[in-house]
């Protein structure tokens, strides 16, 4: 595996002229930490309400830190066993040997605000009609309003033949499972980089977390080939479920002419069904039967589901697209339920077309906290999600895109005039390597 360390020049990585770059920076510190006007509170509410917040990751966090500045004697409880946080749209620099591991660990409880209860037990059971969440010990945890932020679950085991404990090993990556598996996935695409060979990458058939990430993954792998002189020893195929590359039909455009420029094949209408590890073959289905891939080194992404707890509960979707797989029956635009009015979920659990990112999470917790507090208060919200979310689309070591759209697949630029979106540019680099997560730290501190 080489040892070089990565080098980024800014000179190859997209221009950004000096006066458009200090612009950004006036700009972009109001624009980054900016909270949704329908969001914002002058005073406290005095309340003796019981709010249960199921899961503490990002989505979590951010609703307790919102929820303590607005009201005044709540009792607001956080339920998570976790007690490590991870940063995880960080695990994709983890894996492409950008950021340690521990650049993604921290502990959940250091951004638990004060006055708010964490109990450190899994959520087992949510009884909407008894407005009650039970732990895994069996401990009630009653709620007069509940918001569900459980992320989801990583289902490796629909993979027939994959093995967790294998990931760094032959071949083997995934950057989703964990810090330590990210950084394993990044030691055995290095290897892959020194040496060549059939990179096979792809994304579930199933919603998921940050759906770029496959993307940047195949970017990434791509140009460390480049960077070692290998790329001409090495085939990369990139298999999407459907039959599109992103959501967004001009960002699908615009990834599928950067993968014929860099001769990176694709297929369309595949997921992944099974694994062999040792004999290094992938068996994807497809309309016309089980296709296998031979490898050499494989980033397997697996299905994502809601998790059991509320999978099992009242709260998922009865029928359509997300009824399958557990997502939480909410309005789109409240992220209220569509069924229990004290109900809300935000965040990767959250039933809506789009919004399993960090960014995301920014704009949809100040709107469900907001029309919690107007049931409080017995008036009416007028907050809106309209589906925001962002994705620093890494393109190759030093540049980005920083694309950002809504429910209507429409590019929502934050820097309007200044970054394009659909350019690569060493400034969206910068803002996904190195501004992102200060804010992102704001925001579970409910300053974001």
């Amino acid at each position: 595996m080489s040892k070089e360390p990565i080098v980024i020049d800014p000179s190859r990585s997209g221009r950004l002229d000096r006066r458009s770059f200090l612009k950004l920076g006036a700009a972009g510190a109001g624009t980054l930490l900016l909270l949704p006007d329908s969001a914002s509170a002058a005073t406290k509410v005095k309340t003796a309400a019981r709010i249960v917040i199921a899961g503490a990751g990002a989505a979590g966090l951010t609703a307790a830190a919102q929820l303590a500045q607005r009201l005044e004697g709540a009792q607001i409880t956080l339920v998570d066993a976790r007690k490590a946080h991870f940063y995880q749209p960080g695990f994709t620099l983890v894996a492409g040997g950008i950021k340690p591991a521990s650049y993604v660990v921290s502990s959940t409880r250091d951004y638990v605000p004060s006055g708010v209860e964490l109990i450190e037990e899994a959520v087992a059971e949510i009884d909407p009609e008894g407005r009650k969440v039970v732990t895994a010990t069996g401990k009630p945890v009653p709620y007069d309003y509940l918001i569900v932020a459980t992320g989801l679950r990583l289902d490796y085991a629909a993979i027939e033949g994959m093995d967790v404990e294998q990931i760094g090993n032959n071949g083997l990556g995934s950057i989703y499972h964990s810090p330590e598996k990210a950084a394993a996935t990044w030691q055995a695409m290095s290897k892959f980089a020194d040496s060549g060979g059939v990179g096979v990458f792809l994304r579930p058939g199933t919603e998921m977390k940050c759906a770029g990430a496959p993307l940047k993954y195949t970017f990434l792998t791509d140009d460390h080939l480049r960077r070692r002189g290998n790329r001409g020893k090495a085939e990369i195929i990139y298999n999407a479920n459907n039959k599109v590359l992103f959501s967004v039909p001009i960002v699908h455009e615009k990834v599928r002419m950067l993968f014929e420029e860099r001769d990176i094949r694709m297929n369309y209408e595949r997921t992944l069904a099974a694994i062999d590890l040792g004999k290094k073959i992938a068996t994807f289905k497809t309309a016309e039967g089980p296709v296998e891939l031979q490898y050499d080194f494989i980033n397997v992404i697996p299905p994502m589901r809601a998790a059991d707890a509320v999978r099992n509960s009242p709260l998922p979707w009865q029928e359509g697209n997300w009824a399958a797989d557990g997502w939480i029956e909410v309005d789109k635009h409240t992220l209220r339920h569509k069924r229990f009015d004290n109900v809300f979920a935000v965040g990767d659990v959250a039933g809506v077309p789009k919004g399993k990112t960090a960014a995301s999470v920014k704009w949809q917790v100040p709107v469900a906290v907001d029309h919690l507090v107007a049931q409080i208060e017995g008036r009416e919200s007028q907050a809106h999600y309209g589906g925001y979310t962002s994705c620093p689309l890494i393109t190759r070591l030093g540049q980005a895109m920083l694309i950002e759209f809504d429910y209507k697949d429409n590019l929502v630029p934050s820097f309007p005039g200044i970054i394009a979106p659909l350019e690569e540019l060493w400034i969206s680099w910068v803002m996904k390597t190195m501004a992102l997560k200060p804010t992102y730290i704001s925001m579970l501190h409910g300053r974001a």
